[in-house]
């Protein structure tokens, strides 16, 4: 007998894996809607909004969430039976 190497064919993760990163990515996209607006239509008129609680610090932290959800898409054995 041969002693090749054997080639597995398929995705790279499992679909329990590609579930998790299209949360993840979902979840980062709605951190950036959460993140936009605030401009002003006029450059000479400063609009305070810029500035609001959803945009300084939600927003960032579920961008963040949504990073650490990727990062264990990635890290999450398929085959597990949990």
């Amino acid at each position: 007998m041969e002693n090749t190497p054997h080639i597995q064919q398929g995705f790279i993760f499992g679909r329990k894996n590609y579930k998790f990163m299209f949360i993840g990515l979902a979840v980062i996209a709605f951190g950036f809607i959460l993140m936009a607006g605030g401009g002003s239509d006029d450059p000479n008129v400063f609009n305070e909004a810029i500035f609001s609680m959803r945009r300084i610090h939600i927003a960032p932290m579920v961008i963040v969430i949504g990073f650490a959800i990727e990062v264990y898409a990635i890290l999450l054995n398929p085959n597990s039976d949990s």
